[in-house]
């Protein structure tokens, strides 16, 4: 999971994502779930091109229920961009990178 993508935990969350200074991408992911490996290496390719913008961080819904359960995450995988402590958009499902691109365009 090394790269571009961060790890966040139900511990870091605040800290990482709500007291950011810049927008922040989280990828709510399980290990089981296969859509959510198809869009990680995608979602790599972003956090290497637009870091400088937006920041892009995992997290494991199984190993940090809390997060999810207080966002309402129903279904994996779910990005949501945080901006200043609150949720600016929701992208739900695995998406090829043009159409990820598009939905974060505003960010990058």
């Amino acid at each position: 999971m090394a790269g571009a993508t961060g790890v966040v935990t139900d511990d870091t969350f605040a800290t990482e994502v709500l007291k950011s200074d810049k927008p922040v991408l989280v990828d709510f992911w399980a290990e089981w779930c296969g859509p959510c490996k198809m869009v990680a290496p995608v979602l790599e390719e972003i956090a290497k091109e637009h870091g400088e913008k937006l920041r892009i961080v995992k997290l494991n819904i199984d190993d940090n229920p809390q997060v999810a359960r207080e966002y309402q995450i129903m279904s994996i995988p779910t990005m949501a961009v945080f901006v200043n402590g609150e949720v600016d958009r929701t992208i739900v499902g695995a998406k090829p990178k043009a159409a990820l691109l598009r939905d974060l365009a505003a960010y990058v």
